[in-house]
């Protein structure tokens, strides 16, 4: 169905980066001068590619075991991506020694995020003007 990939910012940036624009800026209109930040070369990039080799979802671990930018194209949502995509990110954070993972999910996410373990902390805020919700879970 799909396999992911884990890469650094030079190999992923090709495809993980129109990717993120095509779905934060184009679908949910976060400021374009926001989406691609200085953090994007620290982290590692999870891409994952269907059969054809089209990158079809993408998220990034920060070196602080932070979880983000989690993107499926619209196609492949719902179809276990974003699922290899988080799994991926995880087992990464753990082989580095990180005892727990933290993310910022969008509200809209967050059952999604709840189904692998996540717990919600803090109050729901905003951000891009999109609702977010702070989550973490011990590894």
């Amino acid at each position: 169905m799909a396999r992911v990939e884990l890469m650094n910012w030079e190999q992923a940036q090709p495809v993980a980066g129109p990717l993120r624009f095509a779905i934060f800026v184009g679908e949910q209109n976060v400021p374009a001068g926001i989406e691609l930040d200085d953090q994007d070369v620290n982290c590692i990039h999870a891409v994952a590619f269907d059969v054809d080799n089209k990158p079809i979802g993408t998220g990034r671990l920060l070196p602080d075991g932070h979880i983000g930018r989690m993107a499926v194209v619209k196609e492949w949502r719902r179809r276990g991506i974003g699922a290899e995509i988080l799994q991926a990110l995880m087992a990464e954070a753990g082989k580095r020694g990180h005892a727990e993972v933290v993310l910022e999910a969008q509200l809209q996410a967050a059952e999604f995020y709840r189904s692998f373990g996540f717990v919600a902390e803090g109050k729901v805020y905003e951000d891009a003007g999109i609702l977010h919700q702070r989550m973490r879970k011990a590894l």
